[in-house]
């Protein structure tokens, strides 16, 4: 009995690994009381499907396969990360609107966003796709969007990084679609 309990002792454990999306804060904005109201944009969600809802990260093995990490894990809910990150990418490409995570006074747009991929890939790429929905003045915009980055590196580390420019590049296409409408 005393050999087993050296033995399970000895034995070595798998550490945990916590991943956040790497972001810039969002801009600060200061308004004085004579300055116009600027525009509102309200990120209301970033919805994700059950199999990214988890905490571990996605890998896609092959075209129909996909396996969820046991020790590679989001440090706090992935919809929250994307959800956070958005809000803070689109700040930075829209200086003159103020971008929120809650409705902001009455006049305000609003964007709903489903990620329907969020993963690395078998090929060495990663896989970000979705749709996105604006409304805008009563107007409602949707588009769709799906990119394939390669990593640079091997790991999570880099996939990570490479998911996060791929979701970068989805709000920098969201803003050029406000600015145009706007």
């Amino acid at each position: 009995m005393c050999a087993a309990l050296l033995l399970s002792a000895c034995s070595s454990t798998i550490d945990n690994t916590y991943y956040q999306l790497p972001s810039t804060p969002a801009v600060m904005q200061v308004r004085t009381g004579g300055e116009a109201q600027p525009p509102v944009l309200w990120v209301e969600q970033v919805a994700v499907p059950d199999y990214l809802s988890g905490n571990g990260l996605v890998y896609q093995t092959s075209d129909v396969k996909y396996v969820i990490a046991a020790n590679n894990l989001w440090a706090s809910p992935l919809d929250q990360q994307l959800q956070q990150t958005l809000v803070a990418n689109l700040s930075k490409a829209l200086p003159r609107w103020l971008i929120s995570t809650a409705p902001l006074g009455e006049k305000h747009d609003m964007l709903n966003v489903t990620v329907t991929g969020f993963q690395g890939r078998y090929d060495g790429r990663a896989v970000v796709s979705g749709e996105w929905v604006l409304q805008h003045n009563g107007r409602v915009v949707k588009q769709g969007f799906y990119m394939t980055l390669p990593q640079n590196e091997d790991g999570y580390d880099a996939l990570v990084r490479t998911l996060a420019i791929g979701w970068q590049q989805t709000a920098q296409q969201i803003a050029k679609t406000v600015i145009t409408i706007e």
